[in-house]
């Protein structure tokens, strides 16, 4: 919380800076005050405008918003977790009725708190002159693009590359364009932030585990890098693989630990799972964990509190019948996982699923693929504290259990896949990257937009189909969700530039139109 109280001080500082008044002089000249060139010294009139950045790639605060922003889409869309509440009566995201009351969470968090601050930043800098201050910018850019790859990836085209200049400010790009210029924004500041490693000008405001270390930056911008590389190799494999070998040669390195945001907050799930009871174990995570006897879960959930279930974890399966919210409450709720009054960006373990898919693609520079996955999968048993990981790396017996519902036989449904644990390196190219994708999608629980992310782009995990379609046939049951539709606000206040980019989209703007990089095809 001391870091908290820090933060909001400069915040503070920040906003006074940005309301001068009348005695603007006077108030500069105390002695017993801080005089303008001081706190352009110390940073301050920048380094305020980082807090709500940091606090607003995942909203931390109130938990409400996290639902929206994500606990109502892609964790839920990921086959982590389902809600045991029936919202709206049961004609909700989770049937595919989508409710553009709530999905506009993620557009508006990053266009109120993201994006504004990120030009903050920059047009601080140029007006201060000062050569030093570029690092600043280089920093925030990182940030942005952590944050708007989500928003892109749960929307499509959005307003990026032409936000800062007011006459264009409501124009989009399309997920192409919008991808080039993350890649152009990573690379410049993987570049620009090189000559800055060792300076600690940036720990005052940083509120990662990196603290402020320019080098280890380097490396998370270098790590995300490789992550869009991928996510866009079905749809222009030479772009990705341009990128994904710049990541893998580049001096700044990759991340070797996990990527973490010291909020001051305590989880959102915590109080979305424990105090309201409206999220619970998603059945995919049920069949997948359960049917591999793996450990992890039981810092992903806790045991269901039904005493009939026998303390089995229990998940529940998304777009189903529910009458009323008592029927599955007592089924696994989130586990301890979420502790603490963190926020991870990036895993560790992702870093090394990243390189094993870049080396079954045979990108220069990627190692193998047999060593990576299992020093993905070893990462992220370290990560949670369990032990035996040879054991369980070992096993190529264990596949997902068929998902068998508690309350409703209708439910039920076999797991369509046989994929196993101990890596099978002479497995056809989609044998072993359902295997890759598999154990990474266990590893980056709970970000569940960027597992519904790779579900999109790989169709893998296996993703049960909803039983409860309300879309009006506007997303196939099969296919299933691809994206959210542009949001109300948008529509309402920006209507030509929304117009064109509906024409940006490979369809409709509805809930079963592809993105860009979502081809259907992985090889």
């Amino acid at each position: 919380m001391k870091k908290i109280i820090r933060y909001t001080f400069a915040s503070i500082i920040a906003l006074s800076l940005s309301n001068c008044t009348s005695d603007f002089e006077d108030v500069n000249t105390n002695p017993n005050g801080l005089s303008q060139e001081s706190l352009t010294q110390m940073n301050n009139h920048i380094g305020g405008s980082f807090t709500p950045m940091f606090l607003n790639v995942f909203n931390v605060t109130p938990a409400w918003n996290y639902q929206l922003q994500q606990g109502l889409m892609g964790d839920v869309f990921s086959g982590y977790m389902t809600p045991p509440t029936p919202f709206a009566g049961n004609v909700n995201n989770m049937t595919y009725s989508l409710v553009d009351g709530w999905n506009g969470f993620p557009w508006g968090d990053a266009y109120n708190s993201v994006m504004p601050y990120a030009r903050d930043i920059n047009n601080a800098v140029a007006e201060t002159g000062d050569a030093s201050g570029e690092k600043f910018v280089h920093l925030s850019n990182i940030i942005k693009v952590t944050a708007m790859h989500r928003v892109s990836d749960i929307y499509g085209p959005i307003r990026y590359t032409k936000y800062n200049d007011f006459a264009t400010t409501g124009e989009y790009d399309s997920q192409k364009v919008a991808y080039e210029a993350f890649f152009s924004d990573l690379t410049a500041s993987i570049s620009g932030l090189k000559q800055f490693e060792g300076e600690t000008q940036f720990a005052a405001f940083d509120m990662s585990n990196l603290n402020g270390d320019i080098a280890l930056w380097r490396k998370f911008a270098n790590s995300l890098r490789l992550r869009l590389a991928l996510r866009v190799v079905n749809i222009d494999p030479a772009l990705a693989k341009t990128q994904g070998e710049l990541a893998l040669k580049s001096d700044a390195g990759l991340l070797e630990s996990s990527m973490i945001i010291n909020t001051g907050f305590a989880h959102p799930i915590t109080v979305i799972s424990g105090s309201w009871g409206d999220i619970r174990m998603g059945a995919e995570m049920e069949s997948i964990l359960t049917g591999y006897n793996d450990d992890r879960i039981e810092k992903y959930f806790n045991p269901s509190a039904d005493a009939t279930l026998s303390g089995d974890y229990k998940g529940i399966r998304m777009g189903i019948e529910i009458d009323a919210k008592g029927q599955y409450l007592d089924h696994s709720s989130i586990g301890s996982v979420i502790d603490g009054e963190t926020l991870t960006w990036m895993t560790a373990a992702e870093v090394h699923f990243l390189k094993a898919e870049a080396a079954l693609r045979n990108w220069t520079g990627a190692g193998t693929t047999t060593q990576n996955y299992e020093a993905g999968v070893t990462a992220s048993f370290t990560q949670h504290g369990i032990g035996n990981v040879a054991a369980y790396l070992a096993d190529n017996t264990s596949t997902p259990a068929d998902f068998v519902d508690a309350l409703n036989a209708t439910n039920n449904i076999a797991y369509p896949s046989d994929v196993k644990i101990k890596y099978n390196a002479s497995g056809s190219n989609e044998e072993q990257l359902e295997q890759i994708i598999t154990q990474k999608w266990i590893a980056m629980f709970p970000d569940g937009q960027e597992a519904w992310s790779e579900f999109r782009r790989t169709g893998y995990p296996r993703i049960f189909p909803v039983v409860v379609n309300n879309s009006a046939g506007k997303i196939d049951t099969d296919i299933q969700i691809r994206r959210i539709n542009f949001v109300e606000s948008e529509v309402n206040t920006n209507a030509a530039n929304v117009t064109i980019a509906k024409g940006f989209l490979n369809g409709p703007d509805t809930g079963g139109t592809r993105l860009w990089w979502d081809t259907g095809s992985n090889f």
